[in-house]
């Protein structure tokens, strides 16, 4: 089945069903999307909105016709983490601005998403969808910002229960982050540790992997992330990348086969994880640096 061609009613039956579940890890698929059936649900599971090279390349102009609006991840999809956006994926982007509507969603707070973007001007949905920004009068503008109470003495406890099992004891700086949004993160190195250690701890982040299902089981009245190059972060269950697009979408009149999302984590656990749930088409950046080679289907 061309998979930007996909029948309305599945579109309709898979989203009833991501509305209650898309946030369940389970591998069980007939209980995480209860709605569907299980062949469908096996498909919403595993991925199958992603476009490789190959189909991007064979159906560019059939994509370059549906999509209306471009959302990309940042760190390790434009960027190395935590790093400048590079004049190349500047290019890119203002020749991607001038197709589609551009839309950042990150992890991170909007201020620090911009100033590591160089002050480019687009909208964000940071803190996975708690804060959103805009251009105003060609000004950066915070105009929506969500709090949420946390237990701090709670995750302090906690997160030094695993620090201790798995032998995180040395750390540089702080061992957790509290967010002002109400976002937590746990670095397994500390808030101060050294560029080049985060980068080398956990590439392929089997480290946390290994921890994530006893994590999950710890906070599991939270949304966990496998987060950054160290941690993981932590949210209120209803914060996600997916459903802060849907809401941007809804409230700027986008349809979801509109919508193309470009990230980096898609497994279980991971930052864009939420998105290859709930059915968006994305496409898969494996090495920042080939971004903009990537995204030239999209415009030429």
């Amino acid at each position: 089945m061309n998979k930007l061609l996909r029948p309305a009613a599945f579109i309709v039956v898979a989203m009833l069903a991501l509305s209650a579940c898309h946030t369940s890890q389970s591998a069980d698929y007939s209980r995480q999307f209860p709605y569907c059936s299980p062949r469908q649900a096996k498909i919403y599971a595993s991925g199958a909105t992603r476009i490789d090279s190959a189909y991007a390349v064979s159906h560019a102009k059939e994509i370059r016709a549906r999509k209306r609006l471009l959302c990309f991840d940042l760190d390790a999809t434009i960027t190395q983490h935590k790093t400048q956006m590079t004049p190349e994926a500047t290019r890119t982007l203002d020749s991607l601005g001038k197709h589609y509507k551009l839309l950042m969603v990150g992890a991170g707070n909007a201020p620090r998403i911009y100033h590591q973007m160089n002050d480019y001007p687009i909208d964000i949905l940071a803190n996975y969808g708690m804060q959103e920004s805009r251009m105003v009068k060609g000004r950066f503008t915070i105009v929506r910002e969500t709090q949420s109470h946390v237990d701090t003495a709670f995750f302090r406890k906690q997160c030094d229960y695993l620090r201790q099992k798995y032998g995180y004891t040395q750390y540089k700086g702080d061992p957790i982050e509290f967010h002002e949004s109400g976002m937590v993160t746990f670095g397994l190195l500390g808030t101060k540790a050294d560029k080049a250690d985060k980068l080398t701890f956990d590439p392929d982040k089997r480290k946390r992997l290994d921890m994530y299902p006893e994590v999950q089981r710890i906070f599991k009245d939270y949304t966990v992330y496998i987060g950054g190059s160290t941690s993981f972060d932590f949210s209120e269950k209803q914060y996600n990348k997916y459903d802060a697009i849907m809401r941007y979408a809804r409230e700027h009149g986008y349809k979801k086969d509109e919508i193309l999302f470009v990230g980096d984590d898609f497994t279980d656990g991971g930052g864009d994880s939420h998105v290859r749930l709930g059915g968006l088409d994305y496409i898969q950046i494996y090495d920042y640096r080939t971004f903009p080679q990537r995204m030239k289907f999209l415009y030429k």
